[in-house]
């Protein structure tokens, strides 16, 4: 009998080592064949978008973030990750990443952003030289997110969670093109994006940073080809002045509260009228920096923002319901009209 046991033992010890070291290969977003483990258990994301990728889907994998969290916004996201150390970044804001670092959180997989501010490159070679493999995502478009979610679904085993996910901000992006996309081009209401605590930075029409604006059926007013994929490129008032928009989205709230009283802005048709709008950006902002998923109520907000008699919102039930579907928490009416003030 203890020779069995013994036997059984060894078996089961055998099984469970086995099945540890099982891998599978994936084909990622950027098309690489990647030799991935069998089941995935904990997962870094080399940059805000992919961080907060992962977020919405399977946050209980993540083990750290790349900016700490404010303390504003632990109280809207889920107790599994507001207290997660925060281990830096590939790319965007915060400190640089330290991949030794990330090495001692013992990750299965690293997630990256395709074709955003990452260095293709370098991401591979700072993780192929720790030995942990690495899966690119493309996220640069709201579009590209129904085809990551239903990817991270299959690479993180939560298939019917990504695409929940992915149905959702699809049936948004249609509603949404449905409502304004037949806006003649003369008719659409003509907004500048501010960026800066002065609003005299923006970003061009042809930006990813801006598509939110496209995508709602308005003209940002900032006709150009972007520099680089950083944005936030420097504007005089007086080009402002000279596109004449009809509303301001600000990403700086303090800007919106005091643009209206500048009297050097008494030029610039939005500023004169009181059509400034802060963007909401708790815990993350609504539009840019860093894009993510919220973009998929972002979106919706916009377009009733512009063209409210076209596409008709109630925004607190859908903000209740984003927030729980993706964010995983329930919000108060007082949560609510916090986030929108």
């Amino acid at each position: 009998m203890l020779r069995l046991l013994v036997f059984l033992s060894l078996s089961v010890l055998s099984c469970a080592t086995s099945r540890a070291g099982e891998t599978r290969e994936v084909v990622d977003m950027a098309g690489r064949h990647v030799r991935i483990p069998a089941q995935i258990g904990r997962v870094y994301g080399s940059s805000p978008p992919a961080t907060l990728a992962v977020y919405a889907i399977a946050p209980e994998l993540l083990i750290g973030l790349n900016t700490p969290f404010k303390t504003d916004e632990k109280a809207l996201l889920r107790k599994e990750v507001v207290d997660l150390p925060a281990l830096g970044s590939q790319a965007g804001m915060g400190r640089p990443l330290n991949p030794e670092e990330v090495l001692s959180r013992k990750p299965d997989l690293v997630i990256a952003w395709l074709d955003g501010l990452e260095d293709r490159a370098k991401t591979e070679e700072s993780f192929a030289k720790l030995g942990l493999p690495v899966v690119f995502l493309k996220l640069d478009t709201l579009a590209d997110y129904v085809p990551a979610y239903r990817f991270l679904g299959e690479v993180l085993g939560r298939k019917q969670r990504g695409a929940e996910l992915a149905d959702y901000l699809d049936d948004a992006l249609t509603r949404v093109a449905k409502a304004v996309g037949d806006i003649p081009a003369d008719k659409k209401l003509r907004v500048y994006y501010a960026e800066g605590p002065d609003g005299l930075a923006t970003d061009c029409d042809k930006s990813f940073h801006a598509e939110p604006i496209r995508l709602a059926g308005a003209d940002d007013v900032y006709h150009c080809e972007p520099k680089s994929h950083m944005g936030m490129e420097t504007i005089g008032l007086e080009q402002i002045i000279a596109l004449q928009p009809q509303l301001i989205l600000a990403l700086d709230p303090n800007f919106a509260r005091s643009v209206a009283s500048l009297e050097s802005w008494r030029n610039v048709p939005a500023a004169k009228t009181g059509r400034v709008v802060a963007i909401p950006r708790a815990p993350f902002n609504w539009l840019d920096r860093p894009p993510s998923f919220m973009r998929g109520l972002g979106v919706q907000w916009l377009a009733n923002l512009f063209y409210p008699s076209r596409y008709p919102l109630d925004l607190k039930a859908e903000t209740k319901k984003f927030y729980r579907l993706f964010l995983g928490v329930d919000l108060s009416d007082a949560d609510y009209a916090r986030i929108t003030r």
